[in-house]
């Protein structure tokens, strides 16, 4: 299933939650002028941005931001989102982003007065303090008349921290030092879960592994993956499994051996479950 909620905050202000947790490339498309910025957040998975009707590509990868300007022409939202892809994206006009920062308006490059008519095309690294924020705009949960205040307010937090220069010790800098850490630990164990994809730690060893409890871990996993631990996993698993279908070098057994089924029959059964088709099925549908 594919999401797309608009949500405006102010006049020329919006912020843009998309979600594509469908097998299926979406592709998303948006009129916009030249006087506003776009930041565009990838939470999850990967997407391309096409500029001059698909004659210019930009890939954007997970735990990365996007941040477009360009004064001398329009840039409309062209982007391919590939399946199992999480995307925020914040669209605000030149005149109001600058009243956001005033005097300090002068620590942004592109708003700097010796730059401000040229275009602005970067890509840095979400921090773990802004995915605090991004993961809370996306699963929001609150009651629906605090919705566009709840979400301009993490809006404001999300851009002060994109642009934040610390100074002096930097831990006095980082207002979600807590959740950072949990954060970078739920990722550590995503990772050690697909690194052991074939034989699972249980999630008490799972949790010792990282340092949290297990009601943080399985708490913090799904707000940060959108899934539970052995739920995300399984997807995983699967996803595994048919790209390894896909290269016809491995038959169905020595496949579902490589992610960790002992029969043939468990594998077959989970494959169905999650795509529809048996494993053998879906090697014919590639031959005809």
């Amino acid at each position: 299933m594919s999401t797309q909620e608009d949500v405006i905050l102010e006049d020329d202000f919006i912020c843009i939650r998309l979600k594509n947790e469908s097998d299926d490339l979406q592709i998303v498309t948006k009129d916009l002028s030249n006087e506003v910025l776009q930041f565009h957040f990838i939470l999850k998975g990967n997407g391309v941005f096409r500029f001059n009707n698909g004659t210019y590509e930009m890939p954007v990868n997970e735990e990365s931001c996007l941040t477009l300007y360009n004064p001398q022409k329009n840039l409309p939202i062209n982007l391919a989102l590939q399946p199992h892809s999480w995307i925020i994206s914040i669209i605000i006009s030149l005149k109001k982003f600058h009243n956001l920062f005033s005097t300090e308006a002068e620590f942004i490059p592109f708003l700097n007065k010796d730059t401000i008519n040229r275009k602005h095309y970067a890509q840095s690294s979400i921090t773990p303090s802004m995915a605090v924020v991004l993961y809370q705009i996306m699963n929001f949960n609150l009651h629906s008349s605090v919705k566009t205040l709840y979400y301009k307010a993490k809006v404001y937090e999300l851009l002060s921290l994109l642009f934040n220069k610390p100074e002096g010790d930097e831990d006095e800098s980082c207002p979600f030092k807590t959740d950072e850490v949990e954060i970078i630990k739920i990722k550590q164990a995503k990772d050690i879960l697909l690194k052991n994809m074939a034989e699972p730690p249980t999630l008490q060893k799972l949790a010792d592994e990282v340092g949290l409890n297990i009601k943080k871990l399985k708490l913090g996993f799904k707000q940060v993956y959108g899934d539970t631990v052995y739920g995300f996993l399984f997807d995983y698993k699967m996803e595994y499994a048919r790209k390894l279908l896909d290269s016809g070098t491995y038959n169905v057994n020595e496949v579902g051996n490589r992610i960790g089924y002992s029969t043939a029959s468990h594998f077959i059964a989970a494959f169905k479950k999650k795509f529809g088709t048996t494993p053998k099925k879906y090697l014919m549908s590639l031959i005809n």
